[in-house]
């Protein structure tokens, strides 16, 4: 830079314009073309995608229309009630079994029987010694002796599988046979010999 001069002088190079409406007027055609073949590939191409577009909303109409025609989310929506309404029935029969379950523990539930003949003089084991439990080992044993004269009923508490009072050999072995019974089944035992009389 020489000196004495000014950065805003105006002795600056000459700089050559371009003749941009020449330069368009000559080349107009390939441009018009070059537009022409950009624009015919674009509608190709959309062409193409709304085939595409057509053919996926027919099948995801099929997918989403259900067996009456309803839309999937009206399916959907009723099977989820389904849902919830099922869930609400097996909480319910959640809550009701348990109750069942705390009742049946002390339902009797567990038996055991056993027949004989405490006397020669009868014929038949016409007398037994029934014992019945629940879950527990609480419950009753029942006997039943019968003779000629008449028959006799005696009946005993137990609790935790323990006798109110002294057992008879049999009603010992009604016991022992119903707390062993399972599946709801009872146990039955037959003496064919005659055996001591149960003290009352």
């Amino acid at each position: 830079m020489a000196k004495g001069r000014l950065l805003d002088s105006t002795d600056r190079p000459e700089v050559q314009l371009i003749d941009l409406n020449a330069l368009v007027t000559t080349n107009i055609g390939l441009a018009v073309v070059g537009l022409a073949i950009v624009a015919l590939v674009a509608v190709v191409v959309a062409i193409a995608l709304l085939r595409r577009v057509t053919k996926l909303e027919a099948r995801l109409g099929l997918l989403t229309r259900g067996e009456d025609g309803r839309s999937l989310e009206s399916v959907l929506g009723a099977h989820l009630d389904k849902v919830l309404a099922t869930s609400r029935a097996v909480d319910e029969l959640g809550r009701r079994t348990s109750t069942l379950e705390l009742s049946a523990r002390s339902a009797l539930q567990r038996v055991g029987i056993v027949r004989y003949n405490p006397f020669e003089e009868t014929g038949g084991n016409q007398s037994f010694a029934l014992a019945l439990l629940d879950a527990e080992d609480h419950g009753i044993i029942v006997s039943s002796l019968h003779a000629r004269s008449g028959t006799r009923v005696y009946a005993k508490a137990v609790t935790g599988g323990r006798p109110a009072g002294a057992l008879s050999e049999e009603e010992a072995e009604a016991l022992r046979l119903a707390r062993g019974a399972t599946k709801g089944r009872p146990a039955i035992a037959e003496h064919a010999t005659a055996g001591p009389v149960p003290s009352a």
